[in-house]
């Protein structure tokens, strides 16, 4: 069976700006870890035949420095709007078992800390993008946009691998508040997209 999912995009993560891990995977991380927290808002999709719109899934990491080394340690919230069904088909996607862009990443994850059911809040007001979630995620995040860059258009990063897209609009945390599965640190700086599209 197949699957396929449309929607928005936004993280954080611990690194400064801007994150070496997004410039490619095998470049350290600003600190001696990178943590990061990626969350969907899933507009419209299906897998294997079950209605997945309106959904919401945000995934906390904690890597080593440099992320190719693996030994992940990775936690999952789904949004408290799914039912049973959903919430067991989107568990089997962002983890990799029904192949597409999250398959890649598995065999780096070292530790699989549990997947919780949560209220998910996501608001989008222009550049800035905002997530709550009940379990120990709030961050704020402003898309760059470039000194004298008349346009008001933000920074985007062309050809990155990144499970999401290649293209993504760089950000920076406003305010960060990350304690969730045992990982916590301070959001620095951010990712987002108003459209993502997978399928597999």
């Amino acid at each position: 069976m197949s699957w396929n999912l449309r929607g928005s995009y936004v993280e954080t993560c611990s690194c400064e700006l801007m994150c070496p891990c997004n410039l490619s995977f095998d470049h350290g991380a600003t600190y001696d870890f990178c943590r990061a927290s990626l969350v969907f808002d899933i507009r419209e999709g299906s897998i294997e035949g079950t209605d997945i719109a309106g959904c919401k899934i945000a995934i906390i990491i904690d890597t080593p420095k440099v992320m190719t080394e693996g030994n992940w340690r990775v936690g999952v919230f789904v949004g408290d709007e799914a039912d049973d069904g959903q919430f067991g088909q989107l568990v089997r996607v962002f983890s990799g078992q029904l192949g597409g862009p999250m398959a890649a990443l598995a065999p780096l994850i070292g530790e699989m800390l549990g997947a919780e059911r949560a209220a998910i809040e996501i608001d989008h007001d222009g550049l800035r993008h905002s997530v709550r979630i009940t379990g120990g995620i709030e961050f704020e995040i402003e898309d760059i946009v470039p000194f004298g860059v008349e346009s008001g258009e933000p920074v985007r990063f062309d050809g990155m691998f990144h499970p999401v897209a290649s293209n993504l609009t760089m950000a920076e945390a406003r305010r960060s508040r990350i304690d969730a599965f045992g990982i916590s640190y301070e959001g620095r700086t951010g990712l987002s997209t108003s459209d993502f599209s997978w399928a597999a």
